[in-house]
């Protein structure tokens, strides 16, 4: 890639870095292991951790969860198809040129000169890659009449349904686009965001965002299972990068699903992001027996109530000496689990938030769930339903915003956005 680096000799180091035993479980190679597991610089520094921006699959969907998130939603405002076309093929560049650790443009921060605008904002200038990994999702109504794009719209590309108990804020729901910024450092991520943001002016304009700190899921099984702010572990059974298998039946779009006009989308996700606030002030003065009963997983090791360990397998059918079973029926684990669901599995790749207080004085705090799944209407919905009927952690949390967005599948040779899109 031509342009200055972000920082000398980021992404100049040879050494490969293959997390999780990658090569000796898959050859190192091959569709599952596409955006999955990053390259690091000379002395494996994290800091440089690069991810391929381009292969079967995007990146930021099975790619090791990142520690920090920058996640925007925007609308479309102009009626131009070229406008929106040239700027999806503008933001492929700059969003390969930043995974990698260099400026949004080739001397963007002031190869204009004193009387330039930069069009670099610079804050990054300093910082390596920390494993940035830009995701792209298109929203329901993108595929209106305006672009004519109304025939590319796969079915599965609809508006969620209701469900029972949501207080969805309008202004943190939906979208035409969605980007998803992912890295280690938080300003490596905000960076990204903001000038892509900035590129659309007169084109786009920021409907909603989150930020995220301390991700909730693990993606590869390198990783350790990670906490919510409740304190439990969450998405102990999450699917897994090293299970090209089961990401194949759960998570990538197959050409089966589609019909010959939204072929393209094949290899592609449907991406579900949910902003669920959580009441802290009411859980953290909540016995433990309760909030291990709410779960049905010890606080501590975060074992299925009744195992010793994490990844034991949850006994539904497990009574105690007084013969109450030890997994509640309306326990959060058992209600999510693929044995309650007819074998439904998500792919989970959630933050926690945390956007100061509200006028009562409450943290305004939670977690940003965000899903990937082949058919968002098959897998989560039913799941949600059944959450959103009989969950015991419902009494601690409420859902303020939703949104849907279909991820095109990652981008070959000199492909960009823009003319995956419209071509």
């Amino acid at each position: 890639m031509s342009g200055v680096s972000r920082r000398s000799m980021v992404g100049l180091g040879a050494g490969a870095l293959l997390a999780g035993g990658l090569a000796a479980t898959q050859g190192g190679s091959g569709p599952a292991a596409a955006g999955a597991f990053g390259t690091a610089g000379d002395g494996a520094n994290p800091a440089d951790l690069t991810y391929d921006f381009r292969g079967e699959h995007q990146a930021g969907i099975v790619t090791e969860t990142q520690e920090s998130l920058h996640l925007v939603a925007l609308d479309v405002v102009t009626t131009d198809a070229d406008a929106l076309r040239d700027l999806l093929t503008a933001w492929t560049d700059a969003a390969e040129r930043m995974t990698q650790g260099s400026e949004a443009v080739a001397g963007g921060v002031d190869g204009g000169g004193p009387y330039g605008v930069p069009k670099d904002t610079g804050e990054a200038l300093d910082l390596a890659p920390h494993g940035l990994t830009i995701t792209i999702g298109y929203g329901p109504d993108l595929f209106d009449d305006r672009f004519g794009l109304a025939d590319r719209r796969p079915s599965g590309l609809r508006d969620l349904p209701p469900f029972a108990g949501d207080r969805l804020d309008p202004r943190r729901s939906g979208g035409d686009l969605c980007i998803q910024a992912c890295a280690n450092d938080p300003q490596v991520a905000v960076h990204a965001v903001r000038n892509l943001v900035r590129m659309g002016f007169g084109v786009v304009q920021v409907r909603w965002s989150q930020l995220g700190f301390g991700r909730t899921s693990a993606t590869s099984t390198s990783q350790p299972t990670p906490r919510n702010l409740f304190g439990f572990k969450d998405g102990t059974a999450n699917l897994k990068a090293e299970d090209p298998a089961a990401l194949a039946e759960h998570v990538w779009i197959d050409p089966a699903d589609l019909r010959s006009a939204t072929a393209r989308w094949a290899g592609g996700t449907y991406q579900v992001v949910r902003r669920i606030r959580m009441r802290i002030e009411i859980w953290d003065r909540t016995n433990l027996q309760e909030q291990e009963l709410v779960f049905g997983r010890t606080k501590r090791e975060g074992a299925p109530l009744g195992q010793a360990r994490e990844f034991d397998a949850p006994d539904f059918h497990a009574t105690a000496l007084d013969g109450a079973a030890h997994i509640d029926a309306r326990s959060h684990v058992r209600l999510a689990h693929a044995d309650h669901l007819g074998g439904i599995k998500i792919l989970r790749r959630g933050y926690n938030f945390t956007d100061g207080s509200d006028d009562l004085g409450h943290l305004d705090a939670g977690l940003l769930f965000i899903a990937f799944c082949r058919d968002a209407h098959g897998q989560f919905v039913p799941m949600q339903r059944a959450l959103a009927r009989a969950d015991r952690l419902n009494e601690y949390i409420e859902h303020t915003g939703s949104a849907i967005f279909l991820c095109p599948p990652g981008l070959r040779g000199g492909e960009d956005w823009g003319r995956q899109l419209f071509g």
